[in-house]
């Protein structure tokens, strides 16, 4: 395995919630990223899959500093960017771009493509003068699969999957060594899926890139990554090379994940097992104690569960997962058993500490 270009060491994104009518002050917190840990070595795709609101383009913003850091640490190269201040943070941006979700919102409507490509070169100084930057981004174009006419059209001309092709060549313009994907495919119908992410895959091949790749459709992550994460409630639950994470998935909520996915072999669909959670995704302003997903876990145990967090440990190589008892359910010593729904309460320490009128604010 290469070295590794990107490695994440608990890292937390806390948002404060505030409280007051003349004079804010702090009730409680949103643990949107609680505690993650991950390693991507150079030229590999990682994975994050999870449900909404577990926290993955939070993380995403968070290692390209986008989003604020509370505790942790990101090392890009070898160099702690969440130390990095003004001229240090901005050039080291130039090694690490994103590729938003909505491929409309993410480009400016008053702004032609030739306009919206040519402006990172132009902050980061890339390029001796505008014919060399026309040839950059021209190249980049090529890249993408788009012809060089479009650099004098508009956002609003062209298809879905062109706009986001113009979201990938305003990542690639400026040479970046990581690209964090934020559900590059979702917006997008299945057809345009399919080459967009065929697209990414050979730009990995030919310029060497780094993705971090983050998606809720599991069979656009298996098929372009190399080690796939499971997140829940802002923290990662499983992690595993992605053809052994599909063949055994070990933690109890993968297992629910994975049992959602839709099989083509009708007589494979028809006897499959499927694992329907109970309940809603608890509140990252007050996640539950013990193990976050114990309130929906069909395995949950009296001892442990509810008070004792487990760590993601290494199971097998390369295989990690935070359970109590992964090896106990793995072993069918450990049944699945009946799951009653928990009504979802604010904090209560929170929410004594609030006067009667309030008004509250989430960043």
């Amino acid at each position: 395995m290469s070295a590794p270009l990107l490695e994440v060491r608990n890292l937390k994104v806390h948002y404060p919630i505030t409280s007051g009518i003349i004079f804010d002050r702090v009730v409680g917190q949103v643990r949107a990223v609680d505690g993650v840990d991950l390693t991507i070595p150079k030229g590999q795709t990682y994975g994050l899959v999870g449900e909404s609101g577990c926290g993955k383009s939070t993380l995403g913003k968070a290692v390209l500093r986008l989003a604020p850091v509370t505790e942790g640490s990101v090392q890009f190269d070898g160099t702690d960017i969440t130390t990095l201040q003004g001229e240090r943070l901005r050039a080291m941006r130039q090694r690490m771009q994103m590729i938003f979700q909505d491929p409309m919102s993410s480009l400016d409507p008053r702004q032609n493509v030739e306009s919206i490509l040519t402006e990172g070169l132009a902050a980061h100084g890339i390029g001796k003068n505008r014919a060399q930057q026309r040839e950059i981004i021209g190249e980049t174009l090529d890249r993408v699969g788009l012809p060089r006419w479009a650099l004098s059209r508009y956002p609003h001309e062209f298809s879905g999957g062109q706009r986001q092709r113009i979201g990938i060549a305003r990542a690639l313009a400026l040479g970046p060594d990581l690209i964090i994907a934020d559900e590059p495919v979702s917006a997008l119908d299945v057809s345009i899926q399919a080459q967009v992410v065929n697209l990414l895959d050979e730009l990995q091949d030919s310029l060497g890139l780094t993705y971090l790749v983050i998606a809720h459709d599991l069979a656009v992550v298996r098929h372009i990554s190399d080690t796939v994460g499971v997140m829940y409630l802002g923290a990662l639950v499983e992690e595993a090379p992605s053809d052994d994470l599909y063949a055994e998935p070990l933690h109890p909520y993968t297992r629910a994940l994975m049992s959602a996915v839709p099989v083509p072999d009708p007589d494979v669909e028809d006897r499959r097992e499927r694992i329907l959670l109970a309940g809603d995704l608890p509140s990252p302003s007050n996640p539950p104690p013990g193990c976050r997903f114990h309130t929906r876990c069909p395995w949950a145990q009296p001892e442990r569960c509810a008070d004792e967090r487990p760590e993601l440990v290494e199971i097998r190589p390369g295989h990690r997962v935070a359970c109590h008892w992964v090896n106990e359910i793995a072993d069918g010593r450990i049944q699945r058993h009946e799951v009653t729904p928990e009504l979802t309460k604010p904090d209560d320490d929170a929410a004594a500490s609030a006067p009667t009128v309030e008004t509250v604010h989430v960043p």
